[in-house]
């Protein structure tokens, strides 16, 4: 693998004397879509606050693009290109899906305009705005209310509303929860055009569409790391199936 554009070192958080991260140390390269599984309560979307800022560590460091940024906040990370989406949709749905994205374009870029009800007024936010949603295949949607949109659809505008923040990473918290099979294809479709030009971390329990999307997956349990590879050497590692047992589907 060459340089990882991210590097975790013995990662460690504990509420009391609940341990939620136990020694986790990960390299993420440069050109992959990197899956982090296991079942519910491993700790994964602990992990993905830990990279971001939104927890502190107790122990252990974390690198971005060969710089650390352990005891950097939230927003200098994200101005440096870690960016995140989230279990639960975060769109205004009393906007356009365009106003959303330029919104977001907006916020990151620092606009001239002091007050959102102009942002559809700077034709630059808008076409950037615009080729996002292009780029996640709900151009055609740009002038609905996002209150229309569907769930899978309102996930694909969450996607655009990351895109616009030139990410150098993008840190995708369950992005196919509560979608049926239809809007999970779509989705999948999405990433595998996405994972060409950025560098993913996934966190999804959709098995069938981690093992069609990761370059490799990394298997969490209780806070520690119990596998990490290929998705052929994950599918066949004993521990991860005993892990999984009765709750996985890896066929």
């Amino acid at each position: 693998m060459s340089s990882p554009i991210l590097s975790l070192k013995g990662l460690r958080k504990a509420f009391g004397a609940l341990v939620v991260t136990d020694d986790v140390t990960l390299d993420i390269g440069a050109n992959e879509l990197h899956a982090i599984i296991g079942p519910n309560g491993a700790g994964k979307t602990t992990l993905i606050g830990e990279i971001t800022g939104e927890l502190s560590l107790d122990a252990g460091s974390v690198t971005f693009a060969g710089e650390d940024i352990t005891r950097l906040p939230i927003h200098a990370r994200a101005l440096k290109g870690l960016t995140r989406s989230f279990q639960i949709t975060q769109v205004l749905p009393g906007f356009s899906v365009l106003d959303n994205v330029a919104t977001a374009a907006q916020a990151h870029a620092g606009s001239s305009f002091r007050f959102f009800g102009r942002v559809s007024a700077e034709r630059a936010l808008n076409d950037q705005a615009m080729a996002a949603l292009e780029q996640v295949g709900i151009g055609a949607r740009a002038g609905a209310p996002a209150a229309s949109l569907s769930h899978g659809e309102k996930r694909q505008l969450e996607l655009a509303m990351a895109l616009v923040s030139r990410p150098k990473l993008l840190l995708l918290d369950e992005p196919m929860a509560g979608m049926g099979r239809e809007e999970t294809e779509r989705m999948v479709e999405v990433l595998l055009a996405l994972k060409a030009r950025y560098p993913i971390v996934l966190v999804e329990h959709d098995m069938h569409a981690v093992f069609r999307l990761a370059d490799r997956i990394s298997v969490l349990v209780y806070g520690r790391l119990i596998a990490s590879g290929t998705p052929e050497t994950v599918r066949a590692d004993p521990a991860v199936r005993e892990a999984y047992l009765g709750e996985e589907e890896f066929a």
